[in-house]
């Protein structure tokens, strides 16, 4: 059993920024459970939202996200953000993220556009932002005496005051949480003071999806089943370019590749004569008059139609139209693995398809990361803050996770005088289970809820097969829970539980909510219903 004032589950932007913002006051450990930077902060490619031009505002970044999120933002929320943005990029800036550089002498940093942004706010390291941020945190995380880094550990689920060992004790608080060493098998108890979730999203609950193999959903997971209600979980943001390619199956084609002037387009096979299409054209006239630079839900959806409507496996994105200097200088990373793929971008067009990219509802939170558990905390994609509403706005991801951590490590400090130390908990109990001969179930039942959610709560949804994926998750959770309570924890089997709970939870929501609206569209309902409300679910405790 191990002690701790704060644990911080995840090492993305979310996690490291409370983690260094809470380092001078408090003892804490941040988990992983692969490497410190396996984690999707990582593979963000685009960049980080701020208002850092003269010529743009706080109110203009304001209404673009307002607008991107379907009516569905909370506005104070949006503002806190909002207007923290410039602070928090001058603290990356501090730790040695080396943003590129204006082209002008009045401009201190390169600014570019992405979809749904009605200015250049922008601001990135070439086409690898998130990796040049992961860096920077990292180094100082590594640096900071009162930072305990544990790679390797899988948290299962918090401890509460049901796991406490005290008869009597009946205070309703996070007390840690009980982890799986990977390397070992061993199950470890970790206590703490507080807890903060900054696990990520659940993107891998698709079959298709940007995301690290990691995205499965874990700290939703955990929250729900420690208490904490959820909201918006039907909000699932699918990223309209994901290359299309046999073997690589989830690398990113950034969003700023349309807001640089890459244009969308039918592949050469794609001609329909009857409906008066053209091969080649671009198609995306057809959808938004923001064409390319609409919001990503639009052109995702476009993409899919157009797939569906004409039978193809992809489109394409292409940029064969810019200078060549200008692509290479501007996606550097892009360019260079796309060309060890045979796909050379500056003269042949990028086979894309939509994926599953972001989580936009999560674990219900307040403006300090709070959830309904006292002592739990939780930040990032795995949250629900009220910042992206039905749609989350390109750049403002990192930009959540940089001023949550901040705002999370403020209140837990401001806190922990008054915070006792957590009471004497129950270890992790393996006397009556024992090591599994059927993993095969495991690695067939992940198959099965991958495909049937791609399939049935998908970009499109219909009443008939919300309802079909209804009754595929009741029997997954049933067979996964007898699994569970029969065998040793592993690591597949840990990530597929929180799977089949969280799919449980988007369909739920998806079922409740009756109108298209952001990235929750369904053929039965294809208008909208005001005034806009979230979807809360409650948990039974």
């Amino acid at each position: 059993m191990s002690d701790f004032d704060v644990i911080v589950v995840g090492s993305g932007a979310a996690g490291l920024t409370a983690a260094l913002n809470l380092a001078p006051h408090a003892r804490v450990a941040v988990l992983s459970k692969g490497e410190i930077s396996a984690g999707s902060t990582a593979w963000a490619q685009g960049g980080i939202a701020a208002v850092l031009d003269e010529g743009d505002t706080f109110e203009a970044h304001i209404e673009d996200t307002m607008v991107a999120g379907a009516g569905l933002n909370d506005r104070r929320t949006v503002e806190f953000v909002v207007e923290h943005a410039p602070a928090a990029i001058e603290r990356l800036a501090a730790l040695g993220v080396p943003f590129n550089p204006g082209e002008t002498v009045s401009e201190r940093w390169h600014l570019t556009r992405e979809g749904g942004h009605s200015a250049r706010r922008i601001v990135h390291v070439d086409d690898a932002t998130g990796w040049a941020v992961q860096q920077a945190l990292e180094r100082a995380a590594r640096a900071q005496p009162n930072i305990t880094l544990l790679s390797g550990r899988l948290a299962i689920d918090l401890v509460t005051d049901r796991h406490v060992a005290a008869h009597g004790f009946s205070e309703r608080r996070a007390h840690g949480l009980y982890a799986l060493d990977v390397a070992s098998g061993r199950v470890e108890t970790l206590r703490a003071r507080a807890t903060v979730l900054a696990t990520g999203g659940a993107s891998r609950v698709y079959l298709y999806s940007t995301n690290p193999d990691g995205s499965t959903g874990d700290g939703m997971a955990m929250a729900w089943r420690a208490g904490c209600r959820v909201s918006n979980m039907e909000f699932n943001q699918f990223h309209p370019t994901c290359l299309f390619h046999p073997v690589v199956k989830n690398f990113l084609i950034t969003e700023a590749m349309r807001g640089e002037g890459g244009h969308l387009r039918l592949p050469p096979k794609a001609a329909d004569a009857e409906r008066g299409v053209a091969a080649g054209r671009r198609f995306m006239d057809r959808y938004d008059p923001r064409e390319e630079l609409a919001p990503r839900d639009v052109v995702a959806r476009a993409i899919d139609a157009e797939m569906k409507r004409l039978g193809l496996s992809h489109v394409l994105l292409d940029m064969t139209h810019l200078p060549a200097a200008f692509v290479e200088g501007h996606f550097p990373t892009i360019v260079k693995r796309l060309r060890e793929l045979g796909i050379d971008p500056v003269t042949q067009p990028i086979p894309v398809v939509p994926a599953a990219h972001y989580s936009c509802g999560g674990v219900l939170v307040d403006r300090h990361g709070r959830t309904d558990l006292p002592g739990l905390y939780a930040i990032g994609e795995v949250s629900q803050s009220g910042l992206h509403g039905a749609n989350r706005m390109a750049s403002n991801s990192l930009l959540e996770c940089l001023v949550y951590g901040a705002s999370a490590a403020d209140d837990i400090i401001a806190r922990l005088g008054d915070t006792p130390a957590p009471p004497a908990v129950r270890d992790w109990d393996e006397s009556r289970v024992t090591d599994s001969d059927e993993e095969v179930v495991v690695s067939h039942n992940w198959a099965e809820l991958r495909r049937f959610m791609w399939d049935y709560v998908g970009i499109v949804r219909t009443d008939k097969r919300l309802e079909r994926a209804a009754h595929r998750v009741a029997l997954l959770k049933s067979e996964i829970a007898a699994y569970y309570g029969a065998f040793r924890v592993t690591p597949d089997l840990i990530e597929l539980r929180n799977l089949v709970e969280v799919s449980d939870l988007i369909v739920r929501s998806a079922a409740a909510r009756k109108e298209s609206r952001g990235l929750h569209f369904t053929s039965d309902y294809p208008g909208q219903v005001e005034p806009a409300r979230d979807t809360v679910l409650y948990p039974n405790i």
